[in-house]
């Protein structure tokens, strides 16, 4: 198994490399450059091969891109995993990550990663510290300090291609949004409505909860230590286990990190939003200290940015908590281009999931994932027809972006530089739920000015005994 001082010393070679303007890891120049060549497959590893782990690898599958070197999970034995044992039987598998680059890390060119948010950070940073290409499931981390940390690490090693698996960047609405903020339809922008409020896991859960759950006896085939990784220890509990962890602040990102990277996304990389100045949270229902509320309204408030003024976004997430929409919104129905929550048929509550942006002269409505925008009321939209610009299809869906920019064909479109500030307006979100007060926020120096101790919470709970070497870069 890979050791701390190992992962040190790649790291410390790979930051060599870099300075010598030579090959940027302990991996030699050959392997790296096999995977920029002209037609071949990547050999791709995935971490996390159960329920999205499972859906991830197919898609890489169909790319026809990729081929399928090494299978990583922490429980081998459960039904979930099977699926992805059965199909890619040539695949070397493997517990644990640290263990599978160590006996095979020369035949990796790159890695999909789909383990839960708080498991994200340490199999990225050793994948791009031994020279990886990573693709990661959104958000790229649980707390700001680790999103923090994996965006200096992609300074550090730009030869590593990053991708964070938030898919409508490869989708129509990416391409829209781009070519009508670049066309000067989407200016001016002052407010955005953003609200996900379908059911979630812990909806029904007694909000009055004093203690986590009760121990319970680990599955025989599941490495509980291992699933932890840098995690404080917690004793199994079912409701922590597969997507249950979803639900609690020490494992997940609730509903806001889960479908914010598919909603908010696009305004935020093409209108520049960066880091908010201030987060409140407006509504906390069922608030407690342990898992995210049955509702929350939360309010970012965004600078002006060069010629753009000041912006505030409004999260909404509850079924009692659905926002008004603008008058002339007209029906909503579902959408196909937002998948169904945990792959379930589930009628959305009254409202897809989506986003309202408020401009000075127009008003647009817009969905989740690829779902494009429209402006409203009709007859604005009918008026306005003549002058929208014609939007580009996509080259390649999000999987296969990521694919070709490992070919040096690409670039990919939701690199750590774009997805890291993105999972830390996140992160901010999540702070201000769970503390339950107000965040002021200095965007230059990226600190809590107004509550030393939200400010300490944006870093997070030390890593356990053993992982502290990922945090350091």
């Amino acid at each position: 198994m890979t050791t701390r001082r190992g992962f040190l010393r790649k790291a410390a070679l790979a930051s060599a490399g870099l300075a010598l303007g030579g090959v940027h890891t302990h991996t030699s120049a050959a392997s790296f450059n096999r995977v920029h060549g002209a037609n071949k497959k990547v050999n791709l590893a995935q971490i996390g091969i159960g329920n999205r782990g499972w859906e991830i690898i197919n898609d890489f599958d169909r790319t026809g891109l990729a081929n399928v070197v090494a299978l990583c999970d922490v429980d081998l034995g459960a039904e979930h995993t099977q699926k992805a044992l059965a199909k890619f039987p040539n695949a070397k598998r493997f517990k644990d990550f640290r263990e599978m680059f160590d006996k095979m890390g020369n035949e990796i060119e790159a890695v999909a990663i789909a383990t839960p948010d708080f498991a994200h950070f340490p199999a990225v940073m050793m994948s791009m510290a031994e020279g990886k290409h990573v693709y990661v499931e959104k958000p790229l981390a649980r707390t700001f300090h680790e999103s923090e940390l994996l965006l200096k690490a992609a300074r550090k090693y730009p030869n590593v291609v990053t991708q964070m698996g938030n898919q409508g960047h490869s989708e129509a609405n990416y391409f829209q949004f781009k070519a009508w903020k670049e066309a000067g339809i989407i200016k001016d922008v002052t407010a955005i409505t953003a609200h996900m409020n379908n059911p979630r896991r812990w909806h029904g859960w007694d909000p009055n909860i004093k203690q986590f759950p009760p121990a319970e006896a680990v599955p025989e085939t599941l490495d509980w230590d291992l699933w932890l990784m840098s995690r404080d220890h917690h004793s199994y509990n079912k409701d922590f286990h597969y997507g249950q962890w979803r639900c609690w602040y020490d494992f997940g990102m609730g509903a806001l990190g889960d479908w914010g990277a598919h909603i908010i996304d696009t305004a935020h990389e093409f209108l520049d939003l960066g880091l908010p100045e201030e987060v409140n949270p407006v509504r906390l229902s069922g608030h407690n200290d342990f898992f995210f509320p049955m509702s929350s309204t939360i309010e970012f408030k965004f600078p002006a940015r060069g010629n753009m003024p000041p912006l505030v976004i409004t999260w909404y997430d509850g079924l009692d908590n659905i926002p008004a929409v603008p008058d002339g919104y007209g029906v909503s129905e579902i959408d196909p281009n937002i998948p169904s929550v945990a792959g379930g048929k589930i009628q959305p509550a009254k409202l897809n999931p989506g986003k309202e942006i408020y401009s000075k002269e127009l008003t647009f409505k817009g969905g989740s994932h690829g779902s494009t925008l429209s402006i409203i009321p009709d007859e604005k939209a009918k008026e306005m027809e003549k002058h929208l610009p014609e939007v580009p299809q996509s080259p390649s869906n999000h999987f296969a972006n990521f694919l070709l920019a490992c070919q040096g064909k690409e670039k990919t479109r939701s690199p750590f530089e774009i997805a890291a500030p993105l999972s830390q307006v996140f992160s901010m979100g999540v702070a201000a739920q769970r503390l339950n007060r107000k965040i002021v926020f200095d965007r230059e120096t990226k600190r809590v000015t107004n509550d030393a101790f939200a400010d300490a919470f944006l870093t997070g709970e030390p890593p356990r005994k053993g992982w502290e070497d990922f945090y350091r870069i």
